[in-house]
C-alpha cells in the first residue's frame, strides 16, 4: 500500500473529510486547491464514476470526451469570457492565439451538436462526459470541496421544444437521485441560482452536512417540503399595518449610523425604517433600498442588475457619488440607479435618511416621495421566515453541493447559431439543458456523512476495497499462508480485498483499518487458526463476530448484499 497514514490531524485541514482523507493517505496536496488522488481515493472515484456512467446510460445518455483546451473565441461568442472573469485560466499559444482551459463545456458541446443535428428527427439527444475542469478559485479551501482542478460529470440535453426539455430534465433528476442513493449519500434537491452557467430553471442536489458551504432554507416535511439554496430562497415578508400617508417631517439624529441605532432612538421597529445599501456594479454606484428588518441578497441583486461584478461600494465611491453614508435615502436622488426591494410596498410612513448629515425623514412613502428604477425581490431569506408556499416557518441547514441541473433554454444555441429545421422547415434554436456532478465533491460528501471518531466509515458501494484482512504476526509463515489463502478465496468470490501484510503491531493495524474505514475487517491470527475461525467486524458495527473459516466468503457476501 503506497499510502502512509497519519496519527495526528494535519494543521491545514478545516473539515472532517479533508482531515480524514489526509490522515488516511487518500489525497496529497500539490498546490493550493490542487490534489493528487492516491490509490485508495482513485479506486473510490472510479467506483463513483461507474455508478454515474450506469445511471447516465440508463437515462439515455451517450458518453463522449471533449478537450480541456479551447479557443477563447467560443467563449467570447457566448458572452461568458467576461462573466467567468478571473475564475477562468487564459493564455496564448506560440502563435498568440487566445486559449482557455475549460471550466465547463457548454460552448464546445453546442458546436458539436450544431455539426451533427440536421433535422428535428435527430433530436432529442443527451451527451455526457467525465472530465477534468479548471477554475482559478480565489480562495481554495476545505480539501476537495473548493479546488482549482477537479473531475466533473457534465451532461447536456438537446431537444426540439420545451416539452422535450422537461422530459430530459426529469430523466436527469431521476438519474441523479439514483446516483446519490447508490453512493450511500443522504441528499435533497433544492431550488438554486443558475450562476455563470445561466438558464431559467435550476436545482441543486445537496448533501446535508455541517461542513457544507451552502445554506439551505427548508420547510417542514409535514407541510410542503419546500427547499431552496439561500441564494434563491423566497419567503413571505410580513406586512405592516396600513396607514394614511402623513406629511414628511425632518428628524434630528446626531451620530446615528445604523438601522438598529435609529430604531432604538426613535422607539420604532426596524420594519418601519428603510435601509440604504450602496454597491459598486460594473463600474457604477448603485443605490439599493430595502425595509430595515430585512437584508439584501447579493445574488438576487446581481441577477437583477445583470452585472458581471458586484461588491459593496467603498467610502470613497459613496462620497464621490454625492451620497451621505448613514443618512441616505432615495428621496430626491438624481443620476444614480435605484433598486428597491418589494418590501418598500409592504408598509407606509417609513423613517429614511434625509441625505444630509445627522438627519432623517419621517413618513416617506413609495410612489409619493420616491421611486426606483427597478422594484423586485432582492431580500435574503433566513431561518424563521414564513415559507412562500405554506404558512410554516422555514428552518436552516448546511449542505454540500454535489450536483446541479439547469434548463438552459436557447441561450447557447442562439449565441452559437445551433439551429435545426422543424417539421414546418422553419429554422429553430435547439433547446438545451445542462447537468453537472462533482465527482471529488461526492467522495468528500460521502466521508462528511459517513465517519466516526475513529475515521472513515465507507458506504460499501464506494469503498476502495470491500474487505480489509488484518494478519497479526505476518512474519509467522502459517499466518501469512492462511491470510494469502483467504485473500485469494475472497477475490475469487468477486470481492475487492486489501491484505495488511505489514510487520506492525496489532494496535497500529486495527487503528489504520478503522481510519481508512473499509466495510469489513477480517482478522487472521494463530489463535483464530487453532479454532478454525476468523474474526469478522463490520466497520459500521461496534462488536466483532466469530465466523467459521469455511463460511467466511458466504458471510461477507451476506453482509455486503453481494453474491
Amino acid at each position: 500500500m503506497l499510502e502512509k497514514t497519519l496519527r495526528d490531524d494535519p494543521a491545514e485541514a478545516e473539515i472532517v473529510s479533508h482531515r480524514l482523507m489526509l490522515r488516511a493517505g487518500l489525497i496529497n496536496q500539490v498546490a493550493a486547491g490542487v490534489y493528487s488522488y492516491l490509490p485508495l481515493a482513485w479506486r473510490s472515484l472510479r467506483k463513483i464514476e461507474q455508478i454515474i456512467r450506469e445511471e447516465m446510460d440508463d437515462a439515455g445518455g451517450q458518453e463522449l470526451r471533449m478537450p480541456a483546451l479551447q479557443p477563447q473565441d467560443l467563449w467570447d461568442r457566448s458572452g461568458r469570457t467576461e462573466v467567468m472573469g478571473k475564475n477562468m485560466f487564459k493564455f496564448q499559444d506560440r502563435r498568440e492565439r487566445d486559449l482557455v482551459i475549460a471550466p465547463t463545456h457548454e460552448e464546445v458541446v453546442t458546436n458539436i451538436i450544431k455539426a451533427n443535428v440536421h433535422s428535428y428527427r435527430d433530436l432529442p439527444r443527451i451527451l455526457y462526459q467525465i472530465q477534468t475542469k479548471f477554475r482559478d478559485e480565489e480562495r481554495p479551501r476545505a480539501g476537495l470541496l473548493r479546488v482549482r482542478e477537479f473531475d466533473m460529470k457534465d451532461a447536456y440535453s438537446f431537444d426540439a421544444d420545451e416539452e422535450g426539455l422537461d422530459l430530459s430534465y426529469q430523466a436527469m433528476v431521476r438519474a441523479y437521485t439514483n446516483i446519490y442513493e447508490r453512493c450511500g449519500l443522504d441528499s435533497i434537491m433544492v431550488e438554486a441560482d443558475s450562476g455563470a452557467i445561466g438558464g431559467k430553471d435550476s436545482h441543486e442536489f445537496m448533501a446535508l452536512a455541517e461542513a457544507g458551504e451552502d445554506t439551505i432554507l427548508m420547510c417542514r416535511d409535514d407541510c410542503c417540503s419546500y427547499a431552496a439554496n439561500e441564494e434563491k430562497a423566497v419567503f413571505v415578508k410580513p406586512e405592516q399595518p396600513v396607514e394614511g400617508h402623513l406629511p414628511l417631517e425632518d428628524v434630528h439624529t446626531p451620530g446615528i449610523r445604523t438601522i438598529e441605532e435609529l430604531a432604538k432612538d426613535q422607539g420604532i421597529p426596524a420594519s418601519k425604517t428603510l435601509k440604504a445599501v450602496f454597491y459598486w456594479a460594473d463600474g457604477e454606484v448603485v443605490f439599493v433600498v430595502i425595509r430595515g428588518d430585512l437584508d439584501v441578497n447579493e445574488i438576487k441583486l446581481l441577477n437583477t442588475l445583470k452585472a458581471n461584478e458586484l461588491r459593496l461600494a467603498t467610502a470613497e465611491e459613496v462620497e464621490g457619488a454625492g451620497l451621505v453614508a448613514g443618512s441616505a435615502s432615495p428621496i430626491g436622488l438624481d443620476g444614480i440607479r435605484v433598486i428597491a426591494d418589494d418590501s418598500v410596498l409592504l408598509g407606509s410612513n417609513f423613517l429614511v435618511g434625509a441625505n444630509r448629515e445627522d438627519y432623517h425623514v419621517r413618513n416617506a412613502n413609495y410612489g409619493r416621495d420616491f421611486t426606483a428604477d427597478v422594484i423586485t425581490d432582492i431580500a435574503l431569506a433566513k431561518a424563521g421566515d414564513q415559507c412562500a408556499k405554506c404558512p410554516a416557518p422555514m428552518g436552516e441547514r448546511r449542505g454540500i453541493e454535489v450536483g446541479h441541473v439547469f434548463k438552459l433554454g436557447t441561450r447557447y444555441s442562439e449565441a452559437l447559431d445551433a439551429h435545426f429545421p422543424a417539421q414546418n422547415e422553419k429554422q429553430m434554436p435547439i433547446i438545451m439543458g445542462c447537468y453537472g456532478i462533482g465527482v471529488g465533491r461526492l467522495l468528500a460528501a460521502c466521508i462528511e456523512q459517513n465517519h466516526d471518531d475513529k475515521g472513515i466509515v465507507f458506504p460499501p458501494s464506494v469503498a476502495p476495497y470491500d474487505v480489509w484482512i488484518t494478519a497479526l504476526n505476518y512474519d509467522d509463515r502459517d499466518v501469512s499462508t492462511e491470510a494469502l489463502a483467504l485473500h485469494d478465496e475472497l477475490r475469487a468470490s468477486g470481492f475487492d480485498v486489501l491484505l495488511d501484510d505489514r510487520n506492525e503491531s496489532a494496535g497500529v493495524k486495527f487503528n489504520d483499518a478503522d481510519l481508512i474505514g473499509l466495510p469489513v475487517r477480517l482478522v487472521v491470527s494463530r489463535r483464530n487458526m487453532k479454532q478454525d475461525v476468523v474474526e469478522l467486524k463490520l466497520r459500521s458495527s461496534s462488536e466483532p463476530e466469530t465466523v467459521a473459516r469455511d463460511q467466511v466468503a458466504a458471510r461477507v457476501a451476506q453482509l455486503l448484499g453481494q453474491r
